[in-house]
């Protein structure tokens, strides 16, 4: 098992956000995070990646246990997160932003040769500014420099925010072959139909709570939407 969540609490200040989260992810498998706005999946991944320090509970990871561990401690154990709305560096072009992903030092498996094999769109734009680039295309930035992080566990929060259908899905099946490699994905998705079909296993979450939990042969769509709104 690669990571393991008992019991997680957490919030900000005197909101409570997540109550008695449980999750486990094998390596190499992909787990979905279903909910609405609000519903604490960003939160999840934020005490994941060490932003939030829980209330309580723990995180394991690779047998060590991260709770309350430094962002920058965590990315070099080997954990590393594309984050909602994409956040590349303005100032830099494509090639330096995916170069940002290195700075954790850990040992390098993904080079800049691999991700432009992998997105073949970003070596022609290599040199161009990241955030004159298409939505799409940008996206591809962030999952490239995540990458460039070399993790085994990949976190992506609300990757096909504002872009079109077929890029969601290049983006998606790109991932795929991705997972192949070994790479664990976490994937935070409001669209119920993308989110199963991509993942492995899924979890819903609704009001800090997981209220449902399954495999994507299982997954019943009814009662996944009722559960995503808490009926």
């Amino acid at each position: 098992m690669l990571l393991e969540i008992k019991d997680l609490n957490a919030g900000y200040g005197e909101i409570k956000a997540l109550f008695d989260v449980d999750l486990t992810l094998n390596q190499g498998s992909t787990l979905a995070l279903i909910g609405s706005n609000g519903a604490g999946k960003t939160t999840l991944l934020r005490c994941i990646t060490g932003l939030i320090k829980p209330n309580n509970g723990y995180i394991n990871f690779n047998g060590d246990n991260i709770e309350g561990c430094k962002p920058h401690d965590i990315a070099t154990k080997g954990i590393a997160m594309v984050p909602e709305g994409r956040r590349l560096f303005p100032s830099l072009t494509v090639e330096e932003n995916l170069l940002m992903g290195m700075c954790n030092n850990r040992e390098q498996e993904w080079t800049l040769e691999k991700v432009y094999n992998l997105f073949p769109a970003l070596k022609v734009f290599r040199k161009k500014m990241a955030t004159v680039l298409s939505g799409g295309q940008q996206q591809m930035v962030a999952v490239g420099r995540a990458l460039m992080a070399n993790p085994r566990l990949l976190l992506c929060d609300e990757l096909s925010l504002g872009l079109a259908p077929v890029v969601v899905k290049d983006i998606y099946r790109t991932l795929k072959t991705v997972t192949k490699t070994g790479l664990s994905l976490i994937i935070v998705e409001q669209d119920i139909n993308q989110a199963i079909v991509a993942s492995d296993t899924f979890l819903c979450i609704c009001e800090g709570k997981v209220v449902m939990s399954g495999t994507r042969e299982t997954a019943d769509r009814s009662l996944i939407a009722n559960a995503y709104f808490g009926n």
